[in-house]
């Protein structure tokens, strides 16, 4: 019998590792530590956000403006999702679990934080809102709110867009009567 020689360029190529793509991900925190963790995620230099409103408190002596979580008990995160990401996020004081099904964490679509943002820079006046997975899917054309997506709820000749983020079952209402929107 003859024997087999391996040459080397019949050896097996190694699989070239691509970067894993960074998402957007919501991170539970414990009660009251969102701004906590958002310091700590930036001292990591972690990629968070913590998007805050302003309101007035009035105490018996004084009123004074505060910010507060939009969505109080999560930071959302902007990570390529690997177990060293997750443990880097996990350690943080204030984190409580990433927010997901099973173990694995559920990305949060980029448009989705991006109409968040939107909102706040644009300091439009928004609200609370029941989380809907169903309706029509808008989007409005012109004026402040111009690209911003969400559910159209039409009540008592009042129009609101409800902003979603899926991944925590929030969701923020703002009136859009007056804008010109078309189905998504």
């Amino acid at each position: 019998m003859a024997e087999m020689q391996v040459s080397p360029d019949s050896r097996v190529a190694e699989v070239p590792s691509f970067p894993v793509e960074h998402q957007w991900y919501a991170v539970q925190t414990r009660c009251r530590h969102e701004k906590k963790l958002l310091l700590h995620l930036g001292y990591s230099y972690v990629d968070s956000f913590l998007p805050l409103f302003s309101r007035l408190s009035c105490w018996s002596d004084r009123k004074q403006v505060i910010q507060e979580p939009l969505f109080p008990g999560y930071v959302f995160v902007h990570i390529a999702w690997t177990p060293a990401t997750r443990n880097l996020v996990l350690m943080q004081p204030g984190a409580v679990a990433l927010v997901g099904t099973r173990g694995v964490a559920t990305p949060i679509p980029e448009k989705q934080i991006e109409d968040i943002k939107t909102l706040l820079a644009r300091s439009v006046e928004c609200t609370y809102y029941p989380f809907l997975q169903n309706g029509d899917r808008v989007r409005v054309r012109g004026g402040a709110l111009d690209g911003v997506e969400g559910i159209l709820v039409r009540r008592n000749q009042d129009e609101s867009l409800v902003i979603s983020v899926d991944a925590i079952q929030r969701s923020l209402s703002v009136r859009v009567t007056g804008y010109v929107l078309e189905k998504v």
